[in-house]
């Protein structure tokens, strides 16, 4: 049986922006949409879309575009979003707070579940509904029961590879790491780093170049 290709991460970006717009033009009641214009809204071209969604099968009609809402609910289904995944927050400080806040991850399928410190002042805590601060050594039993898919770390550095090792031994496999350290974790467990002030400077670069 012949290898499936593997798909770049950066196809894989796209797809969560085409998503997105495809979201908002449901909203605004457009049933059909061509590739460029598709294209046009999410600042690629026509041929880079074809091209990503050619990694997952064929979509579209030709002569006639994308039916916009299949298409949102094909692309899902690929990402995985098909159905709700939950969120558990390590580390309660500004930052954790905040994403626990921002409900446009609801919107997307993502379910923040239970947060996690070990601070005993924050324990018991509600930060929204349903979501409890719980100690540390309650991960294990939390993430069982609420079949915790993904953790988030907001810790200070210097706590982030314990907070990823508890995390391992939980049984999560998907960690988003805003802390600025990397993390070791064994092979089957993916992270993803979120480091704001690497964006700052790329952005300060790019700002800077473009003025000298």
């Amino acid at each position: 049986m012949a290898k499936p290709p593997k798909v770049p991460e950066a196809t894989i970006k796209r797809l969560s922006i085409y998503m997105r717009v495809l979201k908002d033009l449901i909203k605004k009641d457009v049933t059909v949409i061509s590739s460029a214009e598709l294209a046009d809204i999410c600042g690629v071209n026509a041929a880079q879309i074809r091209k990503d969604l050619t990694y997952f099968g064929e979509f579209g009609i030709r002569g006639v575009g994308y039916y916009v809402n299949q298409l949102h609910l094909d692309i899902r289904k690929v990402l995985g979003l098909n159905q709700r995944r939950n969120v558990a927050l390590v580390g309660v400080g500004n930052l954790g707070r905040a994403l626990v806040s921002y409900r446009n991850f609801g919107d997307h399928g993502y379910n923040f579940a239970a947060a996690f410190d070990v601070n005993p002042d924050r324990i018991g805590e509600t930060l929204a509904p349903g979501v409890v601060v719980h100690h540390m050594d309650d991960l294990p039993r939390v993430a069982a029961e609420q079949e915790i898919e993904i953790a988030i770390i907001t810790t200070p550095a210097a706590a982030a590879q314990s907070a990823a090792d508890r995390i391992v031994a939980a049984g999560i496999k998907g960690i988003l790491n805003f802390a600025p350290t990397l993390l070791q974790v064994p092979d089957d467990v993916r992270v993803k780093r979120v480091d704001l002030t690497t964006e700052f400077d790329n952005l300060v670069y790019h700002l800077y170049t473009r003025s000298r």
